[in-house]
């Protein structure tokens, strides 16, 4: 018997999964594969994982401790289209070999486009 595993989906926990998760349909072009209102799922993307998002009662309170890293040919048209869509712009970075904008989908969560 193997002891591997895949991973099915990444969930975020959220307040309005619905919401949420029209927010990232829209933001990556995928569309919503299952919807039971209080948990979402978006179809598979490259690689074949998924995003989900589940309603929870508490308020997020602090920083993600994983977030969404997603790359772009242009960066600045990206983040522009993101915040159009409801994202916040939280930080610019760079180091020797990378540019980044860290990011806040409408609930808060951080995520990072470079």
């Amino acid at each position: 018997m193997s002891d591997r595993f895949h991973i099915e989906h990444i969930t975020l926990d959220c307040r309005d999964a619905g919401t949420l998760a029209a927010f990232w349909s829209a933001a990556t072009g995928l569309a919503i594969a299952d919807d039971s209102g209080d948990f979402v799922r978006l179809e598979p993307g490259q690689g074949g994982i998924r995003l989900a998002f589940q309603s929870v009662p508490e308020e997020k309170i602090a920083k993600n401790r994983m977030h969404i890293d997603v790359n772009t040919d242009d960066m600045i048209a990206t983040v522009d289209r993101l915040v159009e869509l409801g994202a916040t712009v939280v930080g610019r970075h760079s180091s020797e070999h990378v540019t980044w904008t860290v990011m806040q989908d409408p609930e808060g969560n951080e995520f990072c486009v470079n």
